[in-house]
Formats: C-alpha cells, sequence, structure tokens
C-alpha cells in the first residue's frame, strides 16, 4: 500500500541556494546544476548530474554520480553508495547541504524555525546529528572525517574534563581494534583535529594536553 504525503520521508535542504526547501521522496531523485535535475542547484562547483537518492527494497540509498567534487556523507568523503538513516546529512561539494528525514513525523511544526545550529555553550559548537561544527560563526569546511568527529565529540561531551587517551581510542577505533592503534597513530589523529580547529581560529588552542592523563576541550565563551 501506497504510503500517505505526510509519512513520505524528506530531504530537507539547509544552508546554501536552497535553503529551507523540502523534497517528498517517493522513488528516485537526482541532485545536480543541470536543469533536468529533480533537484538544481545552481552552482559551478556542483556537476551537471551529481548525486541521485534511489528508493531499494532496503531503503534510500544515496550515491555519487561521478561528479568531479564529490558528495560528504556524514563527513565522509562518499566512495560508495550508503544506505539513508533518519538524521543522515549530505553535502553536495561545498555548496548545499541537506538532512535526510525518515518521515514528516521527525519535521518541526511550521512555524517552528528549521535550524539545526546546536545551543551554544561555547564558542566551539558541536551538531551531533548533522556531524556539523561551527567555531563562532563559521562552519568547520569540509566537514570532519568520522574519525575526527569521534574524538571531537567525546571530548565536547567532557568538555573542561580531562578523557584519557584509551577512552579516545576505544572511541575513535572501537574496542577490538584499539589495542592495535600506536602512540604514533593516536598522535596524527589529535595533530590533524588540531590543524583543522586552528585553521578556523589560530588565537584559541581547543584541544590541551594533559601529560600522563589525557586530553581535555578548552571552550571558552563568545
Amino acid at each position: 500500500m501506497e504510503r500517505k504525503g505526510d509519512e513520505l520521508p524528506l530531504l530537507v535542504a539547509q544552508d546554501g541556494p536552497l535553503n529551507g526547501r523540502r523534497w517528498a521522496l517517493r522513488s528516485s531523485l537526482i541532485i545536480g546544476r543541470e536543469n533536468s535535475c529533480d533537484v538544481v542547484i545552481p552552482e559551478r562547483q556542483v556537476s551537471r548530474r551529481h548525486a541521485r537518492v534511489t528508493l531499494t527494497p532496503e531503503g534510500y540509498l544515496l550515491e555519487d554520480l561521478g561528479s568531479k567534487n564529490g558528495t560528504n556523507w556524514n563527513g565522509e568523503l562518499l566512495s560508495g553508495p550508503v544506505l539513508l538513516r533518519d538524521g543522515d546529512s549530505f553535502q553536495i561539494a561545498l555548496a548545499q547541504y541537506f538532512t535526510f528525514l525518515s518521515s514528516d513525523a521527525t519535521l518541526p511544526l511550521e512555524g517552528d524555525e528549521f535550524d539545526l545550529l546546536p545551543q551554544k555553550t561555547g564558542r566551539l559548537r558541536v551538531d551531533k546529528r548533522s556531524h556539523r561544527v561551527w567555531i563562532g560563526d563559521q562552519e568547520v569546511l569540509p566537514p570532519l572525517s568520522m574519525s575526527q568527529f569521534k574524538m571531537l565529540e567525546m571530548l565536547y561531551d567532557n568538555q573542561g574534563r580531562v578523557v584519557s587517551r584509551q577512552k579516545l581510542i576505544e572511541t575513535i577505533w572501537g574496542t577490538d581494534e584499539a589495542i592495535h592503534v600506536t602512540d604514533q597513530a593516536m598522535d596524527a589523529m589529535v595533530r590533524r583535529l588540531r590543524d583543522r580547529l586552528s585553521f578556523m581560529d589560530a588565537d584559541r588552542n581547543y584541544i590541551a594536553t594533559v601529560r600522563g592523563h589525557g586530553l581535555r576541550l578548552d571552550n571558552p565563551s563568545e
């Protein structure tokens, strides 16, 4: 039986030239710069036929169509088709963000502000649902890798407190793989995350090393 309109999954545009627009997903949908696409993004960095969302027996599949500037899914560059889950976000080149919602049930009521910016708890802000990070009013772009985001998320949840290196390793690589992670690999991960944050805000050191104990996120107010 065909689902009612208010039960159809939704694609919601955030930021970018299509901010606030919504599309009900019934079968498949092509995203690109070409006027024949179902979702047209009028930006040069977007390929003519950039990405596609397709209905399959398992659910809705997101795939990049060989675009020049790529598609990011939950902060990771898409290398193959992925099954979309409620709340997943993806980015077309650096031009447009979308959020996938499994139905209208998770969409704010009319009149409510549709804004996934997290509540301000400091200058650095993390939105867990969309896997996005802001420093001040600037979003960290391109998005952090999944591993970088996991590390920052753990530190953000415990900001002002020390998180042990072992806990961070288990969070990023998983308990089973943690024993194989070298100090060099962990140090490289911390360095890359620090570099990403300092590129946005060179005047502050958000991630402090507490020798012999672990790492601490220092998140000053605006």
